[in-house]
């Protein structure tokens, strides 16, 4: 993992000093909340439906035990004792008061931790696969690039009042496991026919109230020519991308309405501008940040004895993936419970993650943006005594990737922009869907709900998504089918006119129906069948009424 050099942590002390003055003035009344807002969105500080709401950077969603422990303590000394984390990666507190916010700023210092640039229209948080350094796939752990970028991001002068948020994401890996096409920037490591690293540089995705995927604007980038490129495409972008509105301010509608091929040429031309006075990234640097991300030091080969408890081989098959060292595993650490909010955790169950992570996998947890928690390094001979223990604290749920592996955003349960609840919607599926038998035979499925257009749920990216809607004051439920967020990327259809409340659930279960009914055999997935097919079983199946009148005409 990164460590902070000592300009870092007197960076980081600085940014809370400051803020602490900017509250105490807000508290006194020496700062309206006009003149306050965009100083606490520059630290992470919304203003919520209930409360405030302080949304913490996990950077490229990798921490250490102390860190996750420090969460544990924030949640209990300041908050109502859980967190909820992110599809950015990040965790959020929802009930801090104001006047502690700094002190919950200087407990993250103390672990090397902060809230900068996770809201406002700057560069957010930086993205990265999940199972980075540990994946069979990968070509090269895209950790390092994403510190890179943290770091060329942070505070830039240049870029800290964009027109709109912006957002990078990188992957290493064949599997793209970050969602890179739906990012302002999707960054994939590549080499060239030589050998040489280098970089797939992805534009203009994005999801929102205008889902659009992220065209290549650039097929190879050498490696050392990151920074130049990447300050081309903002450059660009921050010049001539439309201010008059912000719903058409994010990158993705510069991209569609400019066109990719002289979005290009802009680019390329601003990147031979900026290479021309750039010396490079200083190789000392760079060596150090690589270096922090160096693989652990793993055991020696041994034999693995086989799971033989049902429940554990039923955890193992769902939560646990293969590891580059065949002796160890990938364990997922399942945020979603039946009945459960999506993507919260308690203060206890922090703790005994830090702990699994601390006794059994080399000190290293990762937050993926599917709201659950990853142990990337496990040796498979302690998978046993790690199921035994998320057992007894209510998080060694076998679901992963399975039905009520339900991504959802908190809604109207606490965002102020949100206008359909979401939380409600995914414990009522996943409670429908209980039985673990039956979420198998359903077999991979992604469930994606979110509260606004916003879609901070992804529900565009969904197999199946779900979007909450006002309608008259009444919550109305739109569904998508046939989205991917994946290397095979889709922005799923609109199935129809919405569904009640109390009628979405019921519709869900008419979809898997439909699907189960048309799968040619029990291994052929839903998004498969959707491709195959296209949407008219599944809207037969949403909309029966409208399709018997069909067939009667």
């Amino acid at each position: 993992m990164y460590e902070y050099t000592d300009f870092d942590e007197a960076f980081v002390r600085e940014r809370v000093a400051e803020f602490r003055g900017q509250v105490e003035r807000r508290l006194d009344g020496s700062l309206t909340e006009d003149e306050f807002k965009p100083l606490r969105l520059m630290n992470g500080l919304y203003l919520q439906l209930h409360a405030y709401m302080l949304r913490i950077a996990v950077p490229y969603g990798t921490l250490n035990g102390r860190q996750m422990r420090q969460f544990a303590y924030i949640a209990d000394r300041w908050d109502r004792g859980y967190g909820h984390f992110t599809t950015r990666q990040n965790i959020q507190f929802n009930w801090p008061k104001l006047q502690d916010v700094p002190d919950m700023l200087e407990a993250l210092a103390d672990v090397q931790m902060h809230a900068m640039q996770t809201s406002g229209n700057c560069i957010r948080n930086v993205t990265a696969d999940h199972f980075s350094g540990a994946a069979t796939d990968e070509i090269a752990d895209p950790r390092p690039t994403a510190e890179l970028l943290r770091q060329w991001s942070t505070d830039h002068p240049e870029f800290t009042w964009l027109g709109r948020k912006f957002k990078i994401a990188v992957t290493g890996s064949e599997h793209d496991r970050a969602v890179i096409k739906a990012h302002d920037i999707g960054l994939r490591l590549v080499q060239d026919d030589d050998g040489n690293p280098g970089y797939e540089v992805l534009v203009g995705g994005g999801l929102g109230r205008t889902p659009m995927l992220g065209k290549v604007v650039r097929e190879f980038l050498p490696k050392e020519h990151l920074l130049p490129y990447v300050e081309a495409i903002l450059q660009v972008y921050n010049l001539i991308g439309r201010r008059d509105n912000k719903y058409k301010a994010r990158i993705k509608i510069l991209v569609h309405e400019t066109g990719i091929d002289e979005i290009r040429r802009l680019v390329e031309s601003t990147f031979q501008e900026n290479l021309a006075r750039f010396n490079g990234v200083n190789q000392e640097v760079f060596d150090r940040i690589e270096a922090s991300f160096a693989a652990p030091e793993f055991e020696p080969v041994y034999d693995v004895t086989p799971a033989v408890d049902a429940g554990l081989r039923s955890w193992i098959d769902t939560n646990v993936a293969d590891h580059r060292e065949p002796h160890y595993a990938i364990v997922t650490i399942s945020l979603k419970g039946i009945g459960e909010t999506p993507g919260d955790a308690t203060s206890d169950q922090m703790r005994i993650m830090a702990a699994l992570a601390e006794e059994f996998a080399h000190d290293e947890l990762r937050i993926s943006h599917e709201q659950n928690v990853i142990l990337p390094h496990v040796p498979r001979r302690h998978l046993a005594e790690i199921y035994r223990r998320l057992k007894d604290a209510g998080l060694a749920t076998a679901n992963i990737g399975l039905v009520s592996d339900i991504i959802a955003c908190p809604g109207m349960d606490y965002c102020a922009l949100a206008t359909a609840r979401s939380i409600p919607v995914a414990q009522k599926i996943s409670e429908t869907f209980a039985d673990i038998d039956r979420q198998r035979d359903i077999g991979p499925l992604k469930i994606k709900i979110s509260g606004c257009i916003n879609a901070c749920g992804h529900h565009h990216v969904g197999h199946i998504g779900i979007l909450g809607l006002d309608r008259a004051g009444v919550e109305n439920y739109q569904i998508t089918l046939g989205g991917d967020g994946t290397e095979t990327a889709s922005i799923g259809e609109r199935a129809g006119p919405g569904f009640a409340y109390d009628e979405i659930v019921p519709a869900v279960e008419r979809l898997i129906e439909a699907y189960l009914d048309h799968r040619n055999e029990d291994t052929e997935t839903f998004l498969e069948v959707y491709r195959r097919m296209g949407p008219a079983p599944f809207k037969a199946a949403l909309y029966p009424e409208a399709e018997a009148r069909s067939n009667a005409a």
